[in-house]
């Protein structure tokens, strides 16, 4: 099913950590949609839970979607590394507008929908313990519902601390069609009445997010599954305040491979660490857009162009999806080989540069940046990789040494007489790949060695190292009098 007429998504995460690749998905098909209909794609941030904010990490948030090519047309951003506001129904954060919830939570005490609330936290703990007792699932007894409205008056003129609940219609079923689930339908005598505004004059989610995504025009709502059992709040909230709903799409969970909840205990979670660790961000948009999303054909690999072509929610699953860090792999490799060579060599010098700086002023980079861009995943990886070229050191004799390619102590030596000797009649001019490949196989027909003797000591003794290149690749780079002093030294 695709959304034709123009649409305003959000992403709206909580400042309470660093952002999850969970929230990056969400972010993700908000986004796919948003643009899809040439609509607008809005970051709020809500910060209503003040203990649990944690500084930084709504610059975080931002770079993150940067990062993975998320641009935020409105509502949250970064300008000149300091975080501001654009567009023209903010604020965009929801601790600068108390007063706009404490409003519509007046509003709908005075209706009747909402109710103060005067008990203790201690006298909680105590109803719930008899409802657990008594195998009763945990909900409010209404206690503070049958106090009168002098009741109320008095305790609030007295200064008692309060919190504002929805009274939820018990006699009610509450049905609704969520985009990826179906039709659903919920017992309003089973949900809770839960707190709207708090005793310090903060909302709760439940309020704040229902108000903002009117007054923002939010036309589609996607989350998490795990909200799902709060649709029907949300959807009694809008209309005790008069206001049409959104659309809702509940998202999949992300698993581990043993099908549990994606976690920290059994792999990395933050989005950045991803960055971090040498990710492109297409690889990543590319397998966090297939966790769930099923386009319908053969197709794996999508740019962020191909998937808004191509994403609709009717094609994502209920199912949870695993979070598979081989296929991340495949895909990283794909977006690594589809990259120009300058491009390539231009997103893994800084790393090599890091530990070898005189990459920066290395005029044959791109050369030697060739000679592993089918084989690397990881964009650190290629300081490792590139390494024998600026700091050379000989091999061990566990490198050099291979029974299996018929390289032994007994005949080492002459492989190495052979390869000097056949390499020296090459002058500098002629140094290239063809070249070197037909001196060392004409010498290999002459002296009656197998391929693997002669390639195996020429790349060891190149290298230093038991995986690398191919020994004509890295002849090649090097150059004839490099070369020719590896082989003597």
């Amino acid at each position: 099913m695709r959304m034709l007429r123009i649409m305003r998504t959000r992403f709206a995460p909580s400042p309470t950590g660093v952002l999850h690749v969970g929230g990056v998905r969400t972010a993700l098909y908000a986004y796919l949609l948003a643009k899809q209909t040439k609509g607008q794609f809005l970051l709020r941030i809500e910060d209503t839970d003040q203990a649990r904010s944690v500084p930084g990490t709504v610059e975080n948030i931002i770079n993150t979607l940067s990062w993975c090519g998320l641009t935020i047309d409105e509502g949250v951003t970064l300008r000149d590394g300091s975080i501001t506001e654009i567009g023209k129904l903010g604020p965009y954060t929801q601790s600068k507008r108390l007063d706009l919830y404490k409003k519509n939570a007046d509003q709908l005490v005075a209706s009747g929908h909402a109710y103060p609330c005067f008990c203790t936290p201690e006298r909680l703990d105590e109803m719930r313990k008899i409802q657990q007792a008594a195998k009763q699932a945990p909900m409010y007894d209404r206690q503070c519902l049958k106090l009168s409205k002098e009741d109320v008056a008095q305790k609030i003129a007295a200064g008692e601390k309060h919190v504002l609940r929805l009274k939820m219609p018990h006699e009610e079923k509450i049905t609704f069609t969520d985009e990826i689930r179906g039709s659903l339908e919920f017992m309003g005598h089973l949900i809770d009445d839960q707190v709207l505004m708090k005793s310090d004059g903060f909302p709760t989610y439940h309020l704040a997010h229902v108000v903002d995504d009117h007054f923002m025009e939010i036309d589609m709502v996607i989350r998490g599954e795990e909200w799902l059992s709060s649709l029907p709040k949300h959807l009694v909230l809008f209309r005790a305040l008069g206001w049409k709903a959104p659309r809702y799409a509940h998202l999949p969970l992300l698993l581990n491979l043993d099908r549990t909840k994606l976690s920290k205990r059994q792999g990395d979670v933050a989005a950045d660490e991803y960055r971090q660790k040498g990710y492109l961000p297409e690889a990543m948009i590319n397998f966090l857009a297939l966790l769930g999303w099923n386009p319908g054909t053969e197709q794996e690999i999508f740019s962020c162009n191909e998937l808004i072509e191509a994403f609709s929610l009717d094609r994502v699953q209920k199912a949870g999806a695993v979070f598979d860090l081989q296929k991340l792999d495949w895909l990283q490799g794909q977006w690594i080989r589809k990259l120009s060579l300058s491009e390539f060599a231009e997103k893994i010098q800084p790393f090599v540069m890091e530990k070898f700086p005189a990459a920066l002023n290395d005029a044959d980079f791109e050369r030697k940046a060739l000679l592993i861009q089918e084989r690397m995943i990881l964009l650190p990886e290629a300081a490792e990789m590139l390494s024998f070229f600026y700091a050379f050191t000989p091999p061990t004799a566990d490198v050099l040494l291979n029974a299996k390619q018929g390289v032994t102590k007994d005949n080492v030596n002459m492989l190495k007489e052979v390869l000097v000797s056949s390499l020296s009649s090459l002058d500098a001019k002629k140094w290239n790949q063809e070249s070197v490949e037909k001196v060392l196989m004409d010498a290999l027909e002459k002296n009656d060695l197998k391929k693997g003797q002669l390639l195996w000591t020429l790349r060891a003794l190149l290298t230093g190292k038991a995986f690398s290149p191919g020994a004509f690749e890295v002849a090649t780079a090097l150059g004839r009098e490099e070369t020719l002093k590896r082989l003597i030294s």
